[in-house]
Formats: C-alpha cells, structure tokens, sequence
C-alpha cells in the first residue's frame, strides 16, 4: 500500500485538528470581583492552598485554616476579594481593604495544582490596581521563602518583623509610592 501524502486539504484539516486539540486544552483565565455567593468556595480554597503553610510549622493551627465563613463575609464588606477563575472553577483569590491611606493585602492563595505558574503575582497585581497610588502593606511567616521571594520580584520591602507564637514569625512588607515620581516600587 502506498502511503497518502497531504495534499493542500489534508494539511488544513491536519491544523484544525490540531487547533482544536489545543483550543480544548486552553482554558481562559480571568481575575475578578467575588461576589457573595463565591466565598464558600474561596474559603475551601483557602482551607487547601495553606496546607502547605500549616506543613511548614507541622501544625493545623494558623489563623487561615481556623477562618470561618462568617469572618469571610466580613473582610468581602469592609473590602475587596478577587478571584482567578478557571473553566468556572475559582483557583486563587486575593482579598485586601484600604485603612489609614494603606492597602492592608491578605490571603493571597493558588490552588495548589497551579502555584508556580504566575498566577500569584497576577492576582497581586490586579488587588494593587483596585486602590492605585497607595502604600501596599502584607505579611507572611519567616519560613514562606516563596512567597517573600513574590512579594520582593513585585518590589515588597521587609519594614518589621514580629514573633506571634512559638516558632511563628510573621514579616511585614511594604511596597511605597515615591513621592517625587508617583511611581510604585
């Protein structure tokens, strides 16, 4: 049998096959607003995504895995939480409030089955676009050397560091307005 070599038809159906082999794997990403039907599924997220914090001290008890639904509808009223959704499914979030002319920035999370792909320094860009030209203040503990890795590549500086309980350590960051450009560092 002789083999069939593609003709002009056979190569544009080979591409489309292609294509759409890829189109299905491609799957739109999008930040935005939660709304208050999210939070449930944001706090689950939440409950999964700082199993790895928890694992770095070998306890459960950080304040993220203790958070109630309850406390979460209070941080969405007196401020802004954003989701990253994927195929209608919420993989990260990022919640923050303005107070005393400083964006106070918490609970930054990716599932973990898409950390390591720059969906955490997305989620905080976007969170610092909705209060423009503030001072951006956040924390982590003293072990998260990836996230003060994030939060240093973003242009966070270390201001203050603070001993809560035992071996937990937090470490305030700060990322300032110049005052004689306007621009953020």
């Amino acid at each position: 049998m002789k083999p069939v070599l593609p003709d002009d038809n056979n190569k544009r159906a080979v591409r489309a096959q292609t294509c759409t082999a890829r189109c299905f794997r491609e799957v739109k990403r999008m930040i935005e607003r939660a709304e208050l039907h999210d939070l449930p599924e944001i706090l689950q997220l939440q409950y999964l995504a700082y199993q790895s914090e928890a694992a770095l001290f070998g306890s459960q008890d950080i304040p993220p895995l203790k958070q109630t639904l309850d406390e979460v509808i209070a941080e969405y009223q007196s401020g802004i939480i954003l989701k990253m959704t994927e195929g209608g499914r919420i993989i990260g979030s990022v919640r923050a409030w303005e107070q005393d002319g400083t964006v106070q920035i918490g609970k930054l999370m990716v599932h973990p089955d898409y950390q390591r792909r720059g969906y955490g320094s997305q989620l905080l860009a976007e969170i610092e676009r909705q209060f423009p030209g503030k001072r951006y203040e956040l924390f982590t503990s003293t072990r998260s050397t990836d996230n003060l890795r994030l939060y240093q590549k973003r242009g966070y500086t270390e201001f203050a560091r603070k001993v809560i309980a035992g071996e937990l350590e937090f470490v305030y960051l700060e990322k300032l307005l110049h005052q004689n450009t306007g621009d953020i560092t």
